[in-house]
């Protein structure tokens, strides 16, 4: 793997700062930044169960003003690691983040759980426990849910997986999503739960309820990322796109061909197609016609090596 999810360190433009009560409940100390000005992170550890840090932070923290929350892991036993549990803490008390933007689901790095270890729920709960939320992004995506609704101002969505079913992925195409402004999926292998076809891509490229602001697509980490290339080509909605990342999968000289013979590129300020199979004739050829058109270009000049014929890999799996 060329990449391992990590801590964030910026969520929703702020610093990440972790939240580590409850020591301390007589109210906020001199230790404590202004609620408004981090992404606050909560996370379980040995000593401390999620619930008791969740507690204390509502406790100690003015949550009226909180605009940003990272969750880490939430378990102390890997039995008890599917997140419903933490999801039924956090919606019971969105009455006391009025000004909550941005939830983060599942910080976790891999010495804590793999990404396609942790265990995912009804996400769909959080959008409609915060109409007025403008970014939501998880890691994981085993158990993942969701239902189509309406949520009028989810602005940004990411989604990272090392395979994420086909389920949640149609369920997107049959949102409501008028504001959404940056996309970012994660599809993964079907060694590990990956189940999208390029019928399912298609539905979510054509999908009516996304308004026209989207700027940024990304549809990245796939095992069928030549198929993926292909239906974007012939995309209407890339045309109004700023970037397209199409990173971390297993594109080769035939996807690279759709995305050079179908719809003009030049307009894109960036193109990401990192940790590519590409031969590299065709990398040079793409890099000798979109280089000049598009100031990012993400293109490694040295190919992926695959194991052995049709042996390509995603950038995350496991």
């Amino acid at each position: 793997m060329s990449y391992r999810p990590s801590h964030l360190k910026q969520f929703h433009g702020l610093p990440v700062h972790r939240f580590d009560g409850p020591e301390e409940r007589q109210g906020p100390g001199p230790d404590l930044p202004a609620p408004a000005s981090v992404a606050w992170r909560l996370s379980a550890d040995w000593e401390i169960p999620f619930e008791e840090r969740w507690t204390a932070f509502l406790d100690r923290v003015c949550t009226q003003e909180v605009v940003a929350l990272v969750v880490g892991a939430w378990w102390q036993e890997w039995d008890e690691h599917g997140i419903t549990g933490c999801l039924d803490l956090l919606t019971a008390e969105a009455h006391r983040f009025p000004r909550l933007r941005a939830l983060f689901l599942a910080d976790v790095e891999s010495e804590e759980a793999e990404i396609s270890w942790i265990g995912q729920g009804d996400v769909s709960r959080v959008l409609r426990a915060w109409p007025g939320l403008y970014d939501l992004g998880l890691r994981g995506a085993d158990g993942l849910v969701v239902e189509p609704l309406r949520h009028a101002s989810l602005r940004r969505l990411r989604v990272e997986s090392g395979g994420l079913p086909r389920d949640p992925v149609r369920a997107l195409a049959a949102c409501q999503l008028p504001a959404l402004h940056h996309l970012e999926l994660w599809l993964g292998t079907s060694w590990y739960g990956g189940e999208c076809t390029a019928e399912d891509v298609r539905a979510l490229l054509t999908a009516p309820g996304h308004g026209p602001g989207l700027r940024h697509l990304g549809l990245c980490n796939s095992d069928i990322q030549d198929e993926i290339a292909a239906e974007v080509a012939s995309a209407p909605l890339v045309a109004g796109l700023d970037s397209l990342d199409l990173s971390m999968g297993t594109l080769g000289d035939e996807g690279a061909t759709a995305l050079l013979s179908g719809q003009p590129l030049t307009h894109l300020r960036a193109l990401d197609l990192g940790h590519h199979f590409m031969s590299e004739a065709m990398t040079r050829r793409v890099a000798e016609e979109l280089g000049p058109h598009i100031p990012d270009l993400g293109l490694t000049p040295v190919r992926r090596r695959a194991y052995g014929p049709g042996e390509r890999y995603v950038a995350i799996g496991e």
